[in-house]
């Protein structure tokens, strides 16, 4: 079985769900395919099962950063705190976890931009974590609003997400001064980068209404 998962996750990161059928997961493993169909009923229920796979394995993880970090700030969290606590974990992950790994952030990536299959998929598995990150960025930010937090959020989660899709497009724009693949230097900007536009986007609220 896992030799059908880590097949399908490279195939499905590369192609989608919609560009890759069973019979290529199964030529692509040395199998039949009648034994994918014994197990999966149809290639979205082998996407699936690809992606319930990994998800536990970063939100134990994040939850367990965010919990440790609310913990250390002893009731004064700072924005860029939680979200190092939210992003390093899996940042780490796809930095030295290796292709299967960086396979599945790419799976990430067009999960978060698919609204027919793709928002059900990201709801099942990764809301508890990120209403933790919003519980600990209301105490970083008690003025915010929820509107305001949320809208953050959804800007942090566009960019990791962008991230994690590994497109080359930086590669290219900055004539290979930035690499896809350097999670290292994503992670020493994105929190720092995130924390600076949460306080600006609650400041001008405060501006407006104050």
């Amino acid at each position: 079985m896992e030799q059908i998962y880590n097949a399908a996750e490279e195939l499905f990161s590369r192609a989608g769900l919609h560009g890759v059928t069973l019979k290529e997961v199964a030529q692509k493993v040395g199998v039949h395919q009648s034994l994918l169909h014994y197990y999966f009923s149809d290639k979205k229920e082998l996407f699936d099962a690809v992606i319930a796979r990994r998800a536990p394995v970063t939100v134990e993880r994040r939850l367990a950063a965010l919990d440790a970090y609310e913990k250390e700030a002893g009731g004064n969290p700072t924005v860029e705190g939680a979200l190092h606590a939210f992003l390093d974990p899996v940042l780490d992950l796809f930095a030295t976890g290796g292709d299967g790994w960086r396979n599945y952030g790419m799976l990430g990536a067009q999960m978060s931009n698919t609204a027919v299959w793709g928002a059900e998929l990201m709801d099942a598995h990764f809301d508890q974590v990120i209403m933790r990150l919003i519980e600990i960025l209301r105490q970083a930010l008690p003025d915010c609003s929820d509107e305001d937090l949320f809208w953050g959020y959804h800007f942090v989660t566009g960019s990791l997400m962008l991230t994690l899709g590994r497109t080359g497009r930086i590669d290219k724009l900055s004539d290979g001064l930035c690499q896809s693949d350097d999670f290292d230097a994503v992670r020493k900007r994105m929190a720092r980068f995130m924390a600076a536009g949460f306080r600006e986007i609650c400041q001008a609220r405060e501006a407006r209404t104050g």
